[in-house]
């Protein structure tokens, strides 16, 4: 089986996040972003790509499920359109403060492209509230049957509130889409937390893939000395964010400082949205970090002391200020017509806490200063004004999407939502330093890899006794063991050493009903009416005994021995000789011969033994030929002790191993 992956957004970009999976049979959407970047057809994702089964027009049947990480416009953008527009009217699925706070940015939105822009509509305001009804929400770590097959489960993912990871499970084969998270805590929101999985996919987010952030204290303290210093000097500061996450971020840092520096500089909100979005933050509490919820009863972070809300007729007012403004990225909006104003004074400031997708005025600004930006072929902005882009992103860094991989260890990694790149130099380092397979496809490109497929299997009587049954091999250590290869103790004796080498291995079999089933492998042999096969070695081995001079009226005409005390008394001596240099095993003795472990050696009294491959050189001297025989499994062994046995009186006579 498969996983195919299609990537219909933020493949080779970050904007409208969008990756249809099919795994094993479900196809799941996860994410449903536009690009904020793109007013025409690029806007949203390509739909027409999904599959869709004749003759039904619809996307009904075309996909199991949709998946919503969370509520920023880049993931939840297009939703309102791919229901109410495009006709889905299967499950949405996304966490409860989502399903809360989707439908708030998406409203937002609406109003500043049609009735302030006059941008022609996409969906409208009951297109919004009948796509939020077919939304179920869930719970982190709550595992959903989806149906019968496809089962899911949210992890807090960080980075704004309700954001989740979502697990994906069918059959044996398990995913993970990240959407976008951040692998540290931060003022309002804790750091990502997911079990160990065993998972064939990741889809990672990669928007900051190259970058290694530096201390969040330093960041910190940066931003508030170049606010401090604008409205010191009678400036105004525009932070053009969106209304949920990052606003309530610095809002918090803002409110403790000034409260620290006994500062009476007011700071504004624009219109109500994010002050809406304040009393959320309040109601869904148990989302934020442990430092907030660990304060929630003596003081409410987010109830904002030096915070009100702006009008437009404030735009010129005097005096200093700091405002927060709708859009992120000054891409429309609030963000961009206070920007028209402020921008052409040296006083003022204009600080990006994030990241800013091309196309938007607040990349133009991030990509070196300008001194004018043409907003359209009417429209020409004077900037003047400082600009100062400092990373107060939600998004995790390059060392913490290799973190999450690192302890995740999936089999394939997709990345998403990051530029062309940088997504390359961090695939490759995936792939050098983590020895996974990466992909980073573009848009509407397609990544196929293979899933998980476990078999059930019963296990035989037979097999399970061979792997529950003692199998005791007992061998004695050897000097070199007990006291190193350099260490020489005359007084040393070999202590017995004792292993279990029970069976743990099976055959698996189909057996005529159908089912998979592990047998032992010398039930396989009845089970096809077949003996046993060994492959056996043998060697005839000639050894000197020139040293048993005793011995000569006991040898043929050929000086080979041949009586039997004789015999026994050379495999003694070989015993003996045995046990002093080879303890690698357990040497047994039955008298005609000698054994250690499937290794025969015995007195080979033929004459013309089949296993011989040389003669005596010298018929002057004695010769007796050690027969051995051995199994494969104990090659190495056997030339071991055959090497031993060549050079069985080696001051006298060597004789070299064919």
């Amino acid at each position: 089986m498969a996983i195919d992956s299609l990537v219909l957004g933020a493949g080779q970009e970050v904007g409208k996040s969008c990756v249809v999976v099919t795994i094993n049979g479900k196809r799941i959407m996860f994410d449903c972003g536009m690009h904020m970047g793109h007013l025409d057809h690029q806007r949203y994702p390509d739909f027409s790509l999904i599959p869709k089964p004749e003759p039904d027009p619809n996307f009904d049947h075309a996909l199991t499920c949709i998946i919503i990480t969370h509520f920023h416009l880049d993931h939840v953008g297009a939703l309102p359109y791919f229901t109410e527009v495009c006709g889905y009217r299967g499950p949405i699925y996304m966490t409860y403060p989502t399903k809360a706070l989707a439908p708030i940015m998406l409203e937002d939105y609406r109003k500043v492209m049609v009735e302030r822009r006059g941008e022609e509509e996409q969906f409208s305001s009951d297109h919004i509230a009948e796509c939020m009804k077919k939304v179920i929400p869930v719970d982190l770590k709550q595992t959903v049957q989806v149906d019968k097959d496809l089962q899911i489960r949210a992890y807090y993912a960080g980075h704004v509130l309700g954001a989740a990871m979502f697990y994906a499970k069918v059959g044996d084969a398990a995913m993970v889409y990240t959407g976008d998270y951040n692998m540290t805590p931060d003022r309002h929101l804790g750091a990502a937390q997911i079990e160990r999985l065993n998972l064939d996919l990741l889809i990672s987010e990669s928007t900051y893939g190259t970058t290694i952030r530096d201390s969040k204290y330093a960041r910190e303290r940066e931003f508030l000395r170049a606010v401090h210093k604008c409205v010191a000097g009678g400036g105004k500061v525009l932070i053009p964010t969106f209304a949920l996450g990052r606003a309530q971020e610095l809002c918090i840092l803002l409110e403790d400082y000034w409260e620290r520096m006994n500062l009476k500089v007011p700071i504004y909100f624009s219109a109500g949205l994010t002050l809406q979005a304040n009393m959320y933050y309040k109601m869904l509490i148990s989302w934020t970090s442990q430092k907030v919820k660990e304060t929630y009863s003596t003081r409410n972070a987010f109830d904002f002391k030096n915070a009100h809300k702006f009008d437009r007729s404030m735009i010129n007012a005097p005096g200093p200020c700091v405002l927060f403004a709708t859009p992120g990225m000054i891409s429309g909006g609030f963000s961009l017509e206070v920007f028209k104003h402020w921008a052409p004074s040296e006083m003022n400031l204009v600080t990006l806490p994030g990241y800013c997708v091309a196309g938007t005025i607040g990349h133009k600004l991030m990509s070196g200063k300008p001194t004018k930006i043409d907003l359209d072929k009417d429209t020409q902005i004077d900037v003047r004004c400082q600009i100062h882009h400092l990373s107060f992103s939600p998004h995790t860094d390059a060392k913490g999407i290799m973190d999450l991989i690192k302890f995740l260890s999936p089999k394939n990694v997709i990345l998403v939502h990051g530029e062309k790149p940088k997504m390359a130099t961090l695939k490759g380092k995936i792939q050098s330093e983590l020895g996974i397979q990466c992909h980073d496809p573009a848009n509407n490109e397609t990544v196929s890899i293979s899933s998980t497929h476990y078999v059930k299997a019963l296990a035989s009587d037979a097999f399970i006794r061979s792997c529950s049954n003692p199998n005791f091999k007992f061998s004695k250590s050897s000097q070199e063991d007990e006291h190193g290869s350099n260490s020489r103790n005359n007084n040393f004796t070999p202590r017995l050493r004792v292993s279990d080498e029970r069976v743990a291995e099976g055959v698996l079999v189909m057996e005529r009903n159908k089912k998979a089933k592990v047998v032992h492998q010398d039930e396989l042999l009845l089970m096809l009416g077949e003996k046993k096969h060994q492959v056996q070695f043998a060697y005839c081995c000639p050894a000197d005994i020139g040293h048993l001079g005793e011995t000569k009226s006991s040898t043929t005409n050929d000086g080979q021995l041949c009586k039997s005390e004789t015999c026994s008394r050379l495999l003694r001596q070989l015993s003996a000789k045995l046990s002093n240099e080879f303890s690698q095993g357990n040497i047994q003795d039955f008298e005609d011969h000698l054994q250690v472990e499937s290794f025969h050696v015995s007195i080979c009294l033929k004459n013309n033994c089949p296993y011989r491959l040389m003669d005596v050189q010298n018929k002057s001297q004695e010769a007796a030929f050690f027969c051995c025989s051995w199994g494969t499994a104990d090659e190495k062994l056997a030339w071991k002790i055959i090497s031993i046995c060549q050079n069985f009186n080696v001051h006298q006579h060597k004789q070299g191993c064919l």
